[in-house]
C-alpha cells in the first residue's frame, strides 16, 4: 500500500512538472478560453455584455473548463505515453495503471485550478462579476468531478483500443459546452434535449452548484429536493461505468497485443 501511494504521489508531481514546463502553452490556452467566453457573452447579449447573467454564465463556463481537462486528460496522457513508447513502463509499476492515471488527473486539477483562478479574477475585475464564495459548493464540485473523471476513464479506455480519439474527445467536450447548461440553462432547451442533456456528466452538477452558490440554497435543501441525491447517484454511476469500460478496453488491447503500440 505504501509503494502504491508513493507511486501515486510521484505520478502527480511528475504531471505537474511536465505541464509547468510548458507555461507558454498554459497561458495561450487560458487566453483562448477567455476570448471564447467573452465571444459567447457578446452573442448572448446581441453585441453587448449582459452583466446580470454573466455570473451564472461564468460559473457554468469554468465548470466546463474543468470538464474538458478531466475528460481529455487521461486520453491525451495515454496517447503521449504510447507515442513515446513508455506505456509499458506505466504498466510495470507496482500501482495499477488506472491509479497512476488518477495521479495525472490530480496534477491537471492543480494546474487547471490556477488557470481558472486567474481567468475568473480577470473577469471579476474587468466586468464586475460577483460570484459568492460558499464552502457548500466544494462537495458539489467534487461530486461533479467524480462523474467527469469516470467519463475520462471511458475515453482513456477507447484510446487504448483505437489509439486516436481526438475527434471523439472534441465532439464530447463541444457537446457539453452547448447542452449541459454551461452557457444556457438546461430548462431553456427543448424538452427532448433537456432529457438528453441531463444524462451528460456535469449537467446536474452545474444545476446544483448554481443553486448553492448563486441562490444561496443550503445543502440540506438541495438534498431534500432530490437534486443533490441525483447528482451523487449520477456521478457514482459514471465513475463506476467509466472504470469498468477502461478495464474492458485494457483487456481487449492486451489480447490484441497492441497495448503499447501507436
Amino acid at each position: 500500500m505504501k509503494a502504491i501511494m508513493a507511486a501515486l504521489v510521484a505520478e502527480t508531481w511528475k504531471g505537474i512538472l511536465i505541464m509547468w514546463s510548458y507555461k507558454f502553452n498554459l497561458i495561450v490556452s487560458m487566453v483562448t478560453l477567455s476570448f471564447v467566453f467573452l465571444g459567447i457573452n457578446f452573442m448572448l447579449g446581441n453585441g453587448q455584455i449582459n452583466s446580470s447573467v454573466m455570473a451564472s454564465t461564468l460559473l457554468g463556463y469554468l465548470i466546463w473548463f474543468y470538464a474538458i481537462t478531466a475528460i481529455e486528460n487521461m486520453s491525451y496522457n495515454l496517447r503521449d505515453e504510447m507515442q513515446c513508447g513508455q506505456l509499458e513502463q506505466l504498466y510495470m509499476s507496482p500501482a495499477p495503471a488506472q491509479l497512476l492515471l488518477l495521479g495525472r488527473a490530480l496534477a491537471t486539477l492543480v494546474v487547471t485550478t490556477l488557470q481558472v483562478s486567474v481567468m475568473g479574477l480577470a473577469m471579476i475585475i474587468l466586468f464586475g462579476v460577483r460570484i459568492p464564495m460558499r464552502w457548500e459548493g466544494l462537495p458539489v464540485f467534487g461530486l461533479t468531478l467524480l462523474g467527469l473523471y469516470g467519463f475520462g476513464y471511458a475515453l482513456g479506455g477507447a484510446t487504448l483500443v483505437f489509439k486516436q480519439t481526438g475527434p471523439l474527445s472534441n465532439l464530447l467536450t463541444n457537446a457539453l459546452l452547448f447542452t449541459n447548461g454551461s452557457i444556457l440553462p438546461v430548462d431553456r432547451l427543448p424538452a427532448w434535449l433537456q432529457t438528453a442533456a441531463k444524462l451528460l456528466p456535469s449537467t446536474q452538477g452545474i444545476i446544483v452548484i448554481r443553486s448553492v452558490i448563486l441562490d444561496g440554497t443550503p445543502l440540506s435543501a438541495v438534498w431534500a429536493n432530490g437534486s443533490l441525491v441525483l447528482l451523487v447517484l449520477h456521478s457514482l454511476v459514471f465513475f463506476v461505468v467509466g472504470w469498468a469500460v477502461y478495464r474492458v478496453c485494457e483487456s481487449v488491447a492486451k489480447r490484441k497485443g497492441s497495448l503499447g503500440q501507436y
